[in-house]
């Protein structure tokens, strides 16, 4: 259990530093909004958390840990979200289309409650 908490840590780090860093490029370089840098991020990270879950990890190995729960998870929430809507689908369409407006809507609502607290 230790050696998967710490493959958690470490793999969340480097991913936090790297969307870190893919945003301060796109700032620097290509002059978007922040809304580019974090739907290519987003985009990204579901696309290599798919390529990884539906490949060759089937069991929950050091590579899992590091990497689809610890980078990837720091890296993009997005991944973690859909390959949570694809387990739930599975068994229960109405629960995962459930799930994806109340995550969207709550989420929203969320972070509009947070900002204008802040003001």
């Amino acid at each position: 259990m230790l050696i998967n908490v710490l493959m958690v840590g470490f793999g969340g780090a480097l991913g936090a530093i790297s969307r870190y860093l893919i945003n301060e490029l796109f700032n620097l370089y290509i002059n978007q909004s922040a809304w580019a840098a974090t739907l290519i991020i987003n985009i990204t990270g579901c696309f290599l958390i798919g390529l990884l879950l539906g490949s060759y990890i089937s069991n929950k190995d050091i590579i899992f840990y590091f990497f689809v729960i610890g980078f990837l998870g720091s890296f993009t929430t997005m991944s973690a979200f859909s390959h949570q809507v694809i387990l739930i689908a599975d068994s229960n369409i109405i629960g995962a289309v459930s799930y994806i407006m109340l995550t969207i809507i709550l989420t929203i609502l969320a972070t509009y409650i947070g900002a204008s607290l802040t003001k």
